[in-house]
């Protein structure tokens, strides 16, 4: 995460300095620090719309999907369909750029749908659904 330059990255409310920071406590944190957390990013990166901060992230949530000491796995899971679902009109290279980097991730979902947790598996299947069928007018060839 450091060599990215947050702090030149924008998200809902404005600079993505803060964005690492949420990132490790959804990584390190007990269940209530990592769902407070991802609740933050979720309102920052993906629930209005997609900004090149979400572009950023997306790799480290993939990562942290897959990491079994994160307790908030089918949330963060959740968070990289909710960026399939929304857009950035004003900056459609953004959004290319967002969709393109979950729907990068299929093999890790299809790995996720085979997990212990079934709250993972349930979550995996539904972004694995949406990867499936995701037919935006900013991805179509």
């Amino acid at each position: 995460m450091s060599r990215v330059r947050w702090h030149e990255l924008t998200h809902a409310y404005g600079s993505a300095q803060d964005v690492p920071g949420r990132l490790s406590r959804v990584a390190w944190g007990d269940a209530r620090t990592s769902a407070d957390a991802l609740s933050d990013l979720a309102l920052w990166l993906g629930e209005v719309a997609v900004f090149d901060a979400t572009v950023a992230a997306v790799p480290f949530l993939w990562d942290l999907a897959v990491t079994d000491s994160v307790t908030s796995r089918p949330g963060v899971i959740e968070l990289l369909r909710a960026v399939l679902d929304h857009g950035n009109p004003p900056r459609i290279d953004v959004q290319y750029a967002a969709h393109q980097a979950v729907l990068g991730g299929r093999t890790t979902v299809d790995a996720l749908a085979r997990d212990e947790d079934p709250a993972v598996r349930v979550a995996a299947r539904d972004v694995a659904a949406a990867i499936g069928s995701h037919a935006c007018e900013t991805c179509r060839p």
